[in-house]
Formats: C-alpha cells, structure tokens, sequence
C-alpha cells in the first residue's frame, strides 16, 4: 500500500517520505546491536551475523526471531520507529523510489541527489532509541528467561523413517530468512551428495506433503497444527543453526 502512494507523491516532488516508513534499517539494527552487547547464550553469539544479513542484506525479518524471544522487545521497535519517522518529517527525507532489498546500498541508491544525510540521520535516530530501549529491557530480564526460550522443542529429534523427499523452512512470511535458510541447507545437501527438494513457506501454508519441517521455536507449534504428521525440527535462529549439519548427517546415514 505504501509503495503506490509514494510512487504518487515521488511523482510530484521527487521524493516521498511513505518509502521510509515501513522499512528503516534502525529499529532492527538498534535490537540486535543491544542482543549482541547485552543478550544471552545463542542469540547474542548470532546478532553479529544477523547484523550483517540485515543491514547490508536488507533482509529484515532476520531480527523478528529475536523479538519473539522477548515480546518486550516490540516496545523497543515502536519506539525505534516513531523516532525515524519523527527525524524523517522534521528533516523532510524521502526516497524517490521504493528500496529493495532494504539495505543501507539500496536506501543510499534510492536517496535522491543531496537528500542522503537526511535518510542517514533517520536511521541513526531510529538505531539509537531502539537500541537504547532493547539494552534497558536486556538488562532487566532475568538470567535464565533468553536462555530458557531456545529449548522449548528438541531440535535433534529426527526419527527419520524410510527415504525423505521434501524438506520444508517455514517463517512468518514465507520470505526472508527462510528463504535464506533453505539456499543454505540446499546448498550443504547439494555437497553431501544428497538430493532432496527444500521449500520455504509460511508458517500457515505448510504443504501437506512435508515430511520435515524446519522452523523456529516459537513457531514450532503452529507448524505442528498445519501439518501433524511431519518431523518437527525447532531452531533458536535461521542464520547460524548447528541443526543443518546434524540433519545433513542424519541424512547421510539414512541414504
């Protein structure tokens, strides 16, 4: 919806302020700097390389696995975006073309010519409250709650009977970090020698024909509604999951 009412507003002034709303790098990026400096276990050893992914990627739904970890974190978000798009109206930013993927190249690229301080300085304003407000609930969580959230399915579980056809990565959206996941598992599959076909969904639509399901662990649940007979396996965070290998060796051994 924001795209065509910035594509009419660029039309008219060169730019448009609706391409920043949805997609500024900082809320995201404020989150997982204060994961990386004050977070626990698996998530702070992973924000590096989500950091990475996200900002210079543009894949952004590599930091919603870290706030459904800590549903507080979502305060942290609001906050980090409000004050983007505060910086963004007072200093008139705008793209004059939507940025995608979303990150820090594309936004430079869409930034129209003298206007890319401006788009710079709602990021940074965006990363900074964001960051400041994910530290402040890091540092009041209790010490065992980030580590608890990683183990509430056992991700090596496999019981893998008979030969397995199709393995599925399912996220919120289908898109992103999924989509990256599967590249990722293809590719070791691929060089194992192992030839299996690996989709990635939405959660909602998992396809019945499924026979291993890899999705975080929050959503570990919903997974098990959309198709009940399908192994099951939960991952702490799609970037850096020891689980592929593990799975790619269960494989091995099946063949």
């Amino acid at each position: 919806m924001l795209t065509p009412l910035g594509l009419a507003d660029a039309a008219e002034a060169g730019k448009s302020i609706y391409f920043l709303l949805e997609g500024n790098l900082g809320p995201g990026l404020g989150v997982l700097l204060a994961c990386w400096f004050f977070g626990k276990g698996e998530a702070k050893s992973s924000a590096p390389g989500a950091i990475i992914i996200q900002f210079f990627g543009g894949i952004h739904e590599l930091y919603f696995p870290y706030v459904l970890m800590k549903p507080a974190l979502i305060i942290a978000v609001i906050l980090g975006g409000s004050a983007g798009i505060l910086t963004n109206s007072l200093l008139g930013s705008g793209l004059v073309a939507a940025a995608t993927p979303g990150s820090i190249f594309a936004y430079m690229a869409m930034a129209p010519k003298g206007g890319a301080l401006p788009v710079l300085a709602g990021i940074a304003a965006a990363t900074a409250v964001s960051f400041i407000a994910a530290s402040i609930i890091y540092k009041r969580s209790k010490d065992d709650e980030e580590e608890g959230s990683f183990q509430s399915f056992d991700p090596l579980d496999l019981s893998l009977d008979g030969g397995v056809k199709k393995i599925v990565f399912a996220c919120d959206a289908g898109m992103g970090s999924s989509a990256m996941a599967a590249a990722t598992l293809t590719n070791k599959l691929n060089k194992a020698g192992i030839n299996i076909k690996v989709a990635h969904t939405s959660v909602d639509e998992i396809p019945e024909d499924a026979e291993i399901i890899l999705t975080h662990t929050s959503l570990a649940d919903r997974a098990k509604s959309y198709n009940s007979t399908a192994r099951i396996i939960a991952v702490s965070n799609f970037v850096e999951a020891p689980e592929y290998d593990r799975l790619v060796e269960e494989l091995k051994k099946q063949q």
